[in-house]
């Protein structure tokens, strides 16, 4: 596969996990809220959640970067 075929699969894949992640997010973000989680737990998911799609983001763009073999 060319790396400018991988290039488009990939944005599309990164904006389709970018908007699927933060349906997901906000999902869990209301349920912690609707059972009264305290402040605490509160803030230790916003971090993890707001740092955790970096990791599948970061193996696309690597993926993507590939030069054409």
């Amino acid at each position: 596969m060319t790396q400018r075929r991988r290039k488009l699969l990939g944005t599309i894949a990164l904006i389709l996990l970018i908007a699927v992640y933060a349906v997901i997010a906000v999902g869990v973000a209301i349920v912690l809220q609707v059972q009264n989680a305290s402040k605490f737990t509160e803030l230790i998911y916003y971090v993890v959640a707001g740092l955790l799609w970096v990791l599948p983001a970061g193996l696309l763009i690597s993926w993507m970067q590939k030069p054409d073999t």
